[in-house]
């Protein structure tokens, strides 16, 4: 059990867990039409974090990108974003601290993303970093892919 719940915890932050180097940083992509992309990816992010916020993990996967559906059943999310989030207890502060937009993140298909870190406070964990992942999935809406906290 402890494997399967360290598996997990290891395919839901993969997409989190690159870094920026310039193989992975898009070029080409216009500034205003980079700018758009990740204001809807954040938009989307945040609307994601309150649900996880409010402890309404069942809607967070539901609401998830169909990469991180797949790869997670929901049964498994739950159990595991508890584990997650829990021991840090309710969150106080987050501020958006910065967003890359790229083509290609370690462990999952070429796509569009927008990785967004948040500087957080947590009750029991006064500084962490989240990092948020949407991608544009199939339905043309941008959804969370992954998720990580350090």
């Amino acid at each position: 059990m402890k494997n399967t719940t360290i598996s997990l915890i290891l395919v839901l932050f993969v997409s989190a867990c690159s870094h920026k180097t310039e193989s992975n940083v898009v070029t080409g992509t216009p500034q205003p039409e980079a700018a758009a992309q990740k204001s809807a990816a954040q938009k989307s992010a945040e609307e994601w974090l309150a649900l996880v916020d409010a402890g309404s993990f069942a809607e967070s996967w539901k609401t998830a990108a169909g990469y991180l559906q797949t790869a997670v059943s929901q049964e498994q999310w739950e159990h595991t974003i508890v584990a997650v989030r829990k021991p840090l207890g309710d969150m106080v502060s987050r501020k958006f601290k910065s967003a890359q937009y790229t083509k290609s993140v370690p462990g999952a298909p070429d796509g569009e993303y927008v990785m967004l870190q948040f500087d957080t406070s947590f009750v029991n964990k006064k500084e962490a970093v989240e990092t948020v992942t949407p991608m544009l999935d199939p339905d043309g809406k941008w959804k969370v892919s992954g998720y990580y906290i350090k």
